[in-house]
């Protein structure tokens, strides 16, 4: 009787895993985009995209050597006066972790920054992902493309 009772067990269990299991496996995080976004990279053009309220136009150019590594300027002219504006640094080509950058209102609908993007140590040359941020909020759903750009160590040349 006893055997029986562990055998039924045993059999519940495989089929419950088999039934429920795929869902357990799944990732729960409904934030990761699904789809892959073109890729815009901002130090050949200037970005443009139309979003719902109207025209969005994003640049960046290399300003020098600043003392602490390449600095950069990064130009955002938006239809919408978002309140507390980010860009947020994140490694594209290698995880090194998330870098936010205040944007400064120049006025209108302009919005730049000034920055140095850290530098990799086992190599001269790393692709950055600039993430546009009301807050902590992303603006996923109003940039519909992936802005990013190479940063290199002059340095090491």
């Amino acid at each position: 009787m006893l055997r029986a009772i562990v055998v039924l067990g045993f059999i519940l269990a495989f089929i419950s895993a088999v039934v429920f299991g795929g869902r357990w496996l799944q990732p729960t995080d409904k934030t990761l985009p699904t789809v892959d976004q073109p890729v815009c990279d901002l130090l050949e053009a200037p970005c443009e995209w139309q979003a719902d309220a109207g025209l969005w136009k994003v640049g960046l150019q290399r300003l020098g050597d600043g003392g602490q590594g390449e600095e950069y300027q990064l130009s955002v002219l938006t239809p919408t006066a978002p309140k507390r504006f980010l860009a947020v640094l994140r490694g594209e080509s290698m995880y090194m972790g998330e870098y936010p950058v205040p944007m400064r209102h120049e006025g209108g609908d302009r919005y730049s920054a000034r920055f140095s993007a850290p530098l990799c140590t086992t190599g001269g040359e790393m692709v950055w992902r600039i993430d546009l941020q009301e807050g902590q909020n992303p603006l996923s759903d109003v940039v519909p493309i992936k802005l990013v750009f190479q940063a290199r160590d002059h340095s090491a040349s």
